[in-house]
């Protein structure tokens, strides 16, 4: 059996006192689509950041490829939810992606061949190779968005951890969005934090609901169960022709 690429066990996490995350256990196979959903505040963003070693857990193991976060990072490709970048500046976007070919020690080198190949294989995935000489701030929402996954990827990770990343994408691109995820996760494993129900796909593998606690669905499909004790609220599944998941009426505890 192949060594799992995330392992969390028994992950508690607080912030000032409060709790965020409790009694958290996820295993991550190679290859898997995962998808973190759950209200806001309940815990998505942190568990990614727990999981990418960018917080410490108040107790719990955490494992990628076998080690501490901090050991696996240039295995990692991640984009945060808000990219901070000054829309100003003039800056292309093929040097925004070969940004992510920095290493320490390499901050005032020049970008070799094989730095300027992997822009162009980032950007061709991302399907943003034609945008690739006009400045980052003529972009669109959902094209910056592709050209900060781009810069996640041109380091070849093993493993694309997303945070928010299909917010800024609208309804009519979120098909090509998730057929370019597909491609991409025939190499490499996608762990993607979403709090908008509507927006999931088909491509999905599996479903966490995250409410501090952590409700696992090794499928895309989402069930009412799941949503129910995620939310703790009731649930109405509506299909008609594509996806489509809403919250029924329900009074607020």
């Amino acid at each position: 059996m192949a060594e799992p690429i995330i392992e969390v066990a028994d992950l508690w996490f607080s912030f000032n006192g409060h709790p965020v995350l409790r009694e958290v256990n996820l295993t991550v196979p190679p290859g898997d689509f995962l998808v973190l959903i759950g209200p806001n505040g309940g815990g998505k963003t942190t568990l990614l950041k727990l999981m990418l070693g960018l917080l410490e857990p108040d107790r719990g193991v955490i494992r990628l490829f076998g080690q501490r976060p901090e050991k696996a990072a240039q295995r990692i490709g991640y984009v945060p939810q808000n990219v901070q970048i000054n829309k100003t500046f003039p800056i292309s976007v093929r040097d925004v992606v070969l940004m992510g070919r920095l290493r320490t020690g390499k901050l005032w080198s020049r970008y070799t061949r094989a730095d300027r190949i992997a822009a162009q294989d980032a950007l061709e995935k991302m399907r943003v190779w034609e945008y690739r000489d006009r400045r980052i701030g003529e972009l669109s929402g959902g094209q910056l968005q592709r050209v900060f996954i781009a810069r996640a990827l041109v380091s070849a990770p093993d493993a694309l951890f997303l945070d928010e990343a299909m917010a800024s994408i609208d309804a009519q691109s979120r098909r090509e969005f998730y057929e370019t995820m597909k491609e991409l996760n025939r190499s490499v494993t996608i762990v993607a934090v979403s709090h908008d129900l509507m927006i999931l796909s088909s491509q999905v593998k599996s479903v966490a609901c995250v409410n501090q606690q952590l409700h696992y669905h090794d499928s895309g499909e989402i069930t009412e169960e799941m949503l129910d004790a995620a939310y703790h609220c009731p649930v109405e599944l509506i299909a008609h022709g594509l996806p489509h998941r809403v919250l029924s009426r329900h009074e607020a505890s």
